[in-house]
């Protein structure tokens, strides 16, 4: 019999280790030795991160979401109320004027802190000078206290001596009272949110920036397109990945924003700047309805989900250059 013959003769591979059961027996065997080894080495690796996620994350989630349907005040046993407490807020117009607030401070700060922070980034990645003590001088706000930065913000919002006042009195403006007024509030929080987040989203572009292929740049500058044409069509594209993280995470700081609440405004005027967060707050730590307060932050959990997984469909996906 020939060569030939005998190839003819022998069975084909399976294709999957599905079709052979040796190959799936092996398949999910476990580890041993080395493998073994590795394997148990980092499970001890994690444990830790996965033991604080559980008791510190996990627990409380789990609790927040079971007493979002309880009557409960701290001092006394949580009682089941159903539903109760998502009625109440149907009814209740400080929380829906609250949730509008958090989507238009969240609709303004995150948009344009992305286009300044990308601008700033493609500043410093095209070779300004003392691009060291720039990006020191952006990132700065980012890693002070917010207490803090509230603090100056409210002396520059001062109507009788603040810095902004004063300067627009140098041009002949009567400046307004910024943070007492019903329609100068909400602004000036947002400027102070748009602000405070620039360092951040300037620093992940910064990194996507300098890990763009430079080839693609030469290729694009040889077939004569400009610097526009580049950044339309090469740029923004491959920046993809990072615009989608920077969009998440600057729409959950949005929604989560408190601090600059609580010193600048304290949710006024007229309720003119109260937050979904700081709302929960008061329900909680106030008027001592924590069951009431779960509820609401369950709220706003379904919210920030729903926005994330619609923006992730409207940017189709997150795959980028590779």
């Amino acid at each position: 019999m020939g060569a030939t013959s005998v190839l003819k003769a022998r069975p084909a591979p399976p294709s999957s280790p599905s079709g052979n059961p040796v190959a799936k027996k092996r398949a999910g065997r476990v580890p041993t030795g080395p493998g073994r080894r590795r394997q148990r080495a980092g499970m001890m690796m994690v444990a830790p991160a996965l033991l604080h996620a559980s008791l510190w994350i996990g627990l409380p989630v789990v609790a927040s979401v079971v007493l979002a349907f309880t009557k409960y005040d701290v001092l006394t046993a949580p009682r089941f109320v159903g539903l109760d407490n998502f009625r109440d807020m149907m009814g209740d117009a400080v929380f829906r004027k609250s949730i509008v607030n958090t989507v238009v401070y969240t609709f303004f700060t995150v948009p344009f802190g992305m286009m300044l922070g990308l601008l700033v980034a493609l500043a410093l990645h095209t070779g300004l000078k003392a691009r060291g003590v720039f990006r020191t001088a952006v990132f700065l706000p980012q890693v002070t206290a917010t207490v803090a930065i509230a603090l100056v913000w409210l002396w520059i919002y001062n109507p009788g001596n603040g810095l902004l006042n004063t300067l627009l009195s140098f041009l002949g403006i009567d400046g307004p009272a910024w943070l007492s007024s019903t329609s100068w509030a909400m602004p000036s929080v947002i400027l102070v949110g748009i602000w405070q987040g620039i360092g951040m989203k300037m620093l992940i572009y910064l990194a996507a920036l300098q890990n763009l292929p430079k080839e693609l740049y030469e290729a694009a500058s040889v077939d004569g397109a400009s610097k526009v044409r580049q950044f339309f069509s090469i740029t923004l594209p491959l920046l993809k990945p990072a615009t989608f993280f920077v969009l998440i995470t600057s729409m959950i700081t949005a929604f989560q924003s408190f601090d600059q609440i609580y010193i600048l405004t304290d949710g006024g005027p007229a309720n003119s700047t109260t937050m979904m967060t700081y709302e929960i707050y008061k329900s909680a730590f106030r008027e001592f309805r924590v069951g009431y307060a779960c509820a609401q932050s369950l709220v706003l959990f379904v919210l920030l989900m729903g926005f994330t997984l619609v923006n992730r469909r409207i940017m189709g996906g997150t795959r980028g250059h590779n």
